[in-house]
Formats: structure tokens, C-alpha cells, sequence
């Protein structure tokens, strides 16, 4: 349940007010004047609640709930318990993510530089942003309007669009992996070029992005990056990738467009991932995916050729045991 201390809700909402603004339907036994005080997850929910299921796996905290109202799938109204109305969707959670903003606004912090922030004065800060305490930012970065640059932040050699969230601990522009390997001992190859962050990315607490060795590394427009992510030099990520935390991108790898990596994805260097393709945890992606298509392993693999190679693999396991 939201603290109060930490979380302002707003005024209670109507049911079919929830419904109109969200487009959802109301199933035929709710009450449109129904009373919704505040969100809550199904095991925790009660008497003015409204909480959602998308997740057959949790169908019995469903079966459960004490909530008022729910959001769910039409198929799932089936485990929905007496006195529960319903909100319809095939997307659950988003229209919860929506009514949940409802009652807890994204309140956009008021514009200020704290005064424990380093600015080099050739850096050029757009206006209305939020800077926070500790925050160091370089000659001759150039920041857009409304951005949020969270404390202990760093940031050097790069070029940040408008509405970008940068959370704590960030280090972005810091000099790529780069080097000749040599006998006598590695040289150090000049990092010369930027990184471009395009309007409306959000980049999570503890991420690294390295600038370019030559050409810039680029993040593109509506990106969301999770915390503890290490993007290399001369990476060039599209617009509206889903990159989730402890993910590592070698340099000079090209993310499409749409792209998702889930935790943990390990990507070499050099390589391309089509659009809207999809890799799953933990897998190692070593030759290009093509556009659209799911992987998982390492080796990263088709999913579907994966699962054979597992189920052949314990079948073989059984076959010696026997």
C-alpha cells in the first residue's frame, strides 16, 4: 500500500469515471457511481480499492481479493469473486498503470540547480530543469528544457535532448573501452566522439553509457533504460527500446528500433538487433537477430529451437538414469 509519507493521493474517483477515461468496460452488475479511494495489489485490497489481474498465476489471490473493483481480461471474470465489480480489457496492467497515475499524478519537481552541483560554465542548461545535489556536468554539454538529472550524476561530452529523466549515479560520456592491444603494452585509443540522448528517455540509477570512439553513441527518442545497464562506445540504440537492468552492450552494436533486452543480456560487440526483436534474461547474443524474432540462451538462440535443445537434453538425462 502507498505510504503517505513518501506518496500524495488524489480525491476518490467513480468507477465509470475510471472506466470513461480509461476506455475500459464496465461488466453488467457494476455500479458506474461506485466509490474508488486508492489502489491497492489483490492480496492487500479492500473496501474502496481497485486492483487488477493479468497474470493467470495470481487467479487465486484473485478468487481472494476483498477489493471493490478490479481490472481483468473477459476470460478471467470466471475466478472473480461475489460483490467485486469489473473493469474489461485484454490490457490489465496498463489500464491499472493509468488509473493508478489517476490517483497518484507524476507531480514534475519544481525547476532548480541545488547548490552542491558543479556546472562548468560552458555548459548549456535548457530551461525549467532539475538539477540535484552532487551532480557534476562538464564543459560544453548541452542539456534540453524540463530534464531531471538525479544526484551524484556525472555526465561529460554529450549532447541531451528535452523531457530526459536521468536517475542517481549516473555516468554518462566517460571514455569508451577502446585500445590496441600490443605485447609491449595496449595503447590507449583516443575517445573522440559524443553521446546523443534524443527527447523523452529515461536512463535508471547506475547506468554507464560511454561516449563514441570517433562516431557518437546514440539513445534514441522514448528509450527506457533500467538501472545498472553498461552501453559501450559508438552503440546506437533506436526509439522506444526496453533495455532492463544488469544488461551489458558491447561497442558498436546497432539495438533497432522497439527492441526489448530483458535482465541480464549480454550482447558482443559489432552486432545488429532488429526491430521490435526480443531476448530474454540472461542470454548471450553473439550473431546479429533478425527483426521481430524472440531468443533466449547462450549461445542466444529462437526460442522455440531453444526449448527443443533443452527438452532433448533431459530427455537424454533420464535416459541414463533409467
Amino acid at each position: 500500500m502507498p505510504d503517505p509519507r513518501f506518496f500524495c493521493r488524489t480525491a476518490p474517483q467513480s468507477l465509470g469515471y475510471l472506466a470513461e477515461i480509461t476506455g475500459a468496460t464496465l461488466s453488467e452488475s457494476a455500479d458506474p457511481a461506485l466509490l474508488i479511494e486508492d489502489v491497492a495489489p489483490l492480496d492487500q485490497a479492500g473496501p474502496g480499492h481497485i486492483s487488477f489481474l493479468d497474470n493467470p498465476r495470481y487467479k487465486d489471490d484473485f478468487k481472494e481479493t476483498k477489493a471493490a473493483a478490479c481490472i481483468v481480461k473477459p476470460e478471467m471474470t470466471e475466478w472473480a469473486p461475489d460483490g467485486t465489480a469489473l473493469l474489461l480489457t485484454s490490457s490489465p496492467y496498463k489500464f491499472y498503470a493509468a488509473i493508478a497515475q489517476i490517483f497518484y499524478p507524476n507531480e514534475k519537481p519544481q525547476p532548480f540547480i541545488a547548490n552542491t552541483a558543479v556546472i562548468d560554465p560552458t555548459a548549456r542548461i535548457g530551461p525549467d530543469c532539475t538539477i540535484e545535489h552532487g551532480v557534476a556536468i562538464a564543459a560544453g554539454v548541452e542539456l534540453g528544457k524540463e530534464c531531471w538529472i538525479g544526484a551524484n550524476t556525472v555526465i561529460s561530452h554529450s549532447i541531451i535532448g528535452d523531457n530526459v529523466r536521468i536517475y542517481p549515479g549516473c555516468c554518462i560520456g566517460q571514455d569508451g573501452f577502446g585500445f590496441a592491444i600490443d605485447p609491449a603494452g595496449h595503447i590507449k585509443v583516443p575517445q573522440l566522439g559524443r553521446v546523443i540522448i534524443e527527447d523523452h528517455v529515461e536512463i535508471g540509477a547506475n547506468t554507464t553509457i560511454d561516449r563514441g570512439s570517433g562516431p557518437d553513441t546514440v539513445i534514441g527518442q522514448g528509450t527506457w533504460i533500467d538501472n545498472l545497464v553498461q552501453i559501450g562506445h559508438n552503440v546506437r540504440i533506436g526509439k522506444g527500446c526496453v533495455i532492463v537492468s544488469q544488461v551489458g552492450i558491447s561497442g558498436s552494436t546497432v539495438i533497432e528500433d522497439y527492441a526489448v533486452l530483458a535482465g541480464q543480456v549480454g550482447i558482443a560487440g559489432h552486432l545488429r538487433i532488429g526491430k521490435g526483436a526480443r531476448i530474454a534474461a540472461k542470454s548471450g547474443v553473439m550473431r546479429d537477430i533478425p527483426a521481430g524474432e524472440e531468443q533466449m540462451g547462450a549461445p542466444a538462440m529462437p526460442v522455440k529451437q531453444f526449448l527443443r535443445q533443452v527438452a532433448m537434453l533431459n530427455k537424454m538425462v533420464r535416459k541414463q538414469k533409467s
